[in-house]
């Protein structure tokens, strides 16, 4: 009776999602232009961005983090019994999900138990080593680790999934349950939710080329953007009179990823010689989002783990002349570069290529689509590449990356760096002289945080773009489009 009644209640779920989003008389939503849509609503999937981000206000997780990306309780406080033990508390009242049903321990319990079995999530590894949950009550939630882990409550940042529908195999990629401020309203050309709390609806519209997205908010057509547009368009936006732009400083790391198993990157005088035959700040001044910045580190120095004593690479051309033909390089080296089809990558790549020339290095620019470019970095199928880290919230990225034994599908440490010392360093985490050894031997070379920015029209209200680009400015935005 109960699955007959849970998937009664999936398939009445799912047939709102294929409905049509907006009446005549009902008021107009706002109208969130994106440049990539969401593609996958259940958060133990979900990995690109807009996903991830719509599922931040359709869900709400165990564990939230601070300004300095401190580990807060979110949906419960906690406690390490011991190594091996760690306690949940949920919060009182207990959280309710948009069914109208609360959200217990055996939620919680349910959801990461189906995480564990299942066999194709990208989270399902940073879960293995949970041996057993128990909930002593419908407010404790028991974890038991088979081996110890200090960050594991750092680790529980997945949206809380009702018991009874995940039994039910319910599709929660398509049609969400979760507790957050916002439930999926309808999801037929465009993805529709609405706020609890108020009954405000937004609209998220995909849009991918910017001029086009531009266009839209000027025209009416659409009242908020965020992130994804080149400089020069949010310079023109900063100019129209209906238009108000806000930015902030990003934590968003981009930088050079090397092959260091590649012919010539397995020296460090090659690594460092790249590093200064960038001029990174003229970069940002010329072609970045205001409140860029250079990096250092993948950690921002805010971060609680961040060192702001890292000095950045200057650009010093000669120098890396002189440390190439150290290394017995015949100039020019030529190196490949690859990087997607995105205009912005491509003219990234072009203003790295024209640097580059005059410290003896000829970059060959190759730029492919996405799906291809993305499977070659993950396979270690380049000597150069450019990507960006994305919301990493803890100091763990750093084994991740870098760590010898880290290499895909245990980790990301797609160059096949190793390093003995770093690997001590790590294993201690003395994050400080961890950034500097990575500083210092350049796996990676930093480029910059990119600065967020949000630009709307009049009839948005309290819209506050975040550090790491995610829209929970949403939560508490006020939208009054008779003001237009």
């Amino acid at each position: 009776m109960l699955l007959r009644r849970v998937a009664g209640y999936s398939l009445l779920a799912i047939a709102l999602v294929l409905s049509g989003c907006q009446s005549d008389t009902e008021p107009r939503a706002l109208v969130f232009a994106i440049a990539q849509a969401p593609v996958n609503l259940d958060p133990r999937y979900a990995t690109d961005a807009a996903s991830e981000r719509v599922n931040h206000l359709l869900y709400q997780r165990l564990v939230e983090f601070d300004s300095a990306s401190h580990e807060v309780p979110g949906l419960a406080s906690w406690q390490m019994q011991d190594a091996l033990h760690y306690r949940f508390q949920l919060q009182r009242p207990l959280a309710v999900f948009h069914d109208g049903k609360p959200l217990t321990a055996a939620d919680v319990k349910a959801t990461y138990e189906s995480l564990l079995q299942l066999k194709n999530s990208p989270h399902t590894a940073e879960f293995k080593h949970i041996k057993q949950i128990s909930t002593p009550d419908s407010h404790t939630i028991d974890f038991e680790l088979s081996r110890p882990d200090p960050h594991f409550p750092a680790r529980l940042i997945i949206g809380i999934l009702p018991a009874e529908l995940i039994r039910a195999g319910h599709d929660f990629g398509h049609a969400p349950v979760g507790s957050g401020p916002f439930k999926l309203n309808c999801w037929d050309s465009e993805l529709e939710l609405v706020r609890l709390s108020d009954g405000l609806k937004v609209s998220f519209n995909e849009v991918k080329d910017p001029n086009v997205r531009v266009l839209k908010l000027k025209r009416g057509e659409a009242d908020l953007i965020q992130g994804d547009l080149p400089p020069e368009l949010v310079k023109y936006l900063q100019k129209q009179p209906a238009i108000t732009v806000q930015t902030v400083a990003g934590a968003n790391y981009s930088y050079l990823g090397l092959n260091v198993q590649a012919e010539f990157l397995r020296d460090v005088r090659v690594r460092r010689a790249i590093a200064y035959a960038i001029d990174t700040q003229a970069i940002i001044d010329k072609v970045m989002v205001s409140h860029s910045r250079q990096a250092n580190a993948i950690l921002p120095p805010e971060h609680y783990a961040g060192n702001s004593a890292l000095q950045p690479y200057s650009y010093q051309p000669e120098l890396a002349r002189q440390l190439l033909q150290s290394a017995g390089i015949k100039l020019p080296l030529t190196l490949v570069y690859k990087t997607s089809t995105d205009p912005q990558r491509v003219r990234l790549a072009t203003i790295l290529q024209a640097q580059m020339q005059a410290a003896g290095i000829d970059l060959q620019i190759k730029s492919l689509d996405w799906g291809t470019f993305f499977a070659d970095v993950q396979k270690g199928n380049f000597q150069l590449s450019g990507l960006t880290w994305v919301g990493i919230k803890t100091p763990e990225i750093y084994s991740k990356v870098f760590g010898s034994g880290s290499a895909p599908p245990q980790g990301f440490n797609r160059g096949g760096y190793r390093d003995a010392e770093l690997d001590t360093l790590l294993k201690n985490e003395d994050w400080p002289a961890v950034t500097r050894r990575i500083h210092e031997q350049l796996p990676y070379i930093p480029l910059w945080y990119e600065g967020q920015f949000a630009a709307y029209r009049s009839s948005v209200e309290a819209y506050q773009p975040m550090p790491d680009g995610n829209w929970d400015g949403l939560a508490k935005v006020v939208f009054q489009p008779s003001h237009e």
